[in-house]
């Protein structure tokens, strides 16, 4: 009997033992959906690394896009066009085209500063759309005479006829033509062949641009790359950088060397003030400036 108790219990036990292989089977298998995440975290991770290169790449390119790198030598240029432009941009042009400038004011008696600052403002530099696909420097329109081929585009009014040109030259030289056979522009020739700031009202004054700081812009420019300097070449005077403005002597007198700038190329009344740590308007105030043009060699007040 008691051995009959002895192999039954051992019977139950055997049975009990068995059913632990199916546990032992469902715990490995529960492991698989862990190796399937492994695999997929492996596949992603070269995508994200591809990701990565891509934007890498397309950053680059972007900065590499011309005249966008931030620069305490630039302007904005804005007349027929609007334009970022660097002093060295505005000083290649200005070699390129001055030697035009001032044949025509031997020709035509315009200010060479004159033609040549409108040419820098109108053209963005040689940059602006018009100068680009036109060679149109000066904004000029078609108005009723003009015959030869022309191009549309965007100004006062939508699509408007440009005067187009085989290159730059012709440009310069219709330039001269437009403002010498117009009535509207005979008193600028009544004027003093170096008055350039009295040319620039006056063009204003005669219709050539609607933008009312045109004559601050074009003076600003001639007296920023000291163009006036090629009128009097043209003139045969002699030439002297303005070193001071018309302040007062007693204050002058009484200041140090650290109390003045002299400015060099690419300053800027902006760039000034903040090396100064002082407003453009006390900047321009201090020195008796009205607008924005300063010239190389020029000392400002600054304390």
């Amino acid at each position: 009997m008691i051995k009959k108790i002895i192999f039954g219990c051992s019977v139950i036990l055997a049975t009990a033992c068995g059913t632990s292989h199916p546990v032992a089977t469902y715990s490995k298998s529960s492991k698989t959906p862990a190796k399937t995440v492994v695999k997929v975290v492996k596949k992603q991770t070269p995508t994200s690394q591809e990701n990565k290169i891509q934007v890498t790449k397309n950053t680059t390119t972007a900065s590499e896009t011309p005249y966008t790198k931030p620069s305490n030598s630039t302007e904005v240029l804005a007349a027929t066009t609007r334009v970022k432009v660097t002093t060295a941009m505005v000083l290649e042009y200005i070699e390129k085209y001055k030697e035009i400038a001032k044949q025509d004011m031997l020709q035509y008696g315009i200010p060479a500063s004159i033609t040549l600052g409108q040419g820098i403002l109108e053209s963005g530099a040689g940059t602006g759309p018009l100068s680009i696909q036109a060679n149109n420097h000066f904004g000029i329109k078609c108005h009723k005479e003009w015959t030869g081929p022309s191009i549309k585009y965007d100004d006062d009014a939508a699509q408007e006829c440009f005067r187009q040109y085989t290159e730059p030259k012709e440009s310069y030289r219709d330039h001269s033509l437009f403002l010498t056979s117009r009535d509207r522009y005979a008193s600028l020739f009544q004027l003093e062949k170096d008055d350039y700031k009295a040319w620039a009202k006056g063009l204003k004054d005669a219709g050539y641009a609607t933008d009312i700081a045109y004559p601050t812009k074009l003076v600003g420019l001639i007296e920023r790359y000291q163009l006036q300097k090629l009128d009097a070449e043209v003139l045969g005077k002699n030439y002297t950088a303005p070193t001071l403005n018309s302040i007062d002597k007693t204050t002058v007198a009484n200041m140090s060397s650290s109390d003045f700038h002299q400015v060099i190329k690419g300053d800027t009344l902006y760039s000034i003030s903040k090396r100064y740590n002082i407003s453009v308007e006390d900047l321009k105030r201090k020195n008796n400036i009205s607008d924005t043009g300063i010239a190389i060699g020029q000392n400002l007040i600054v304390k």
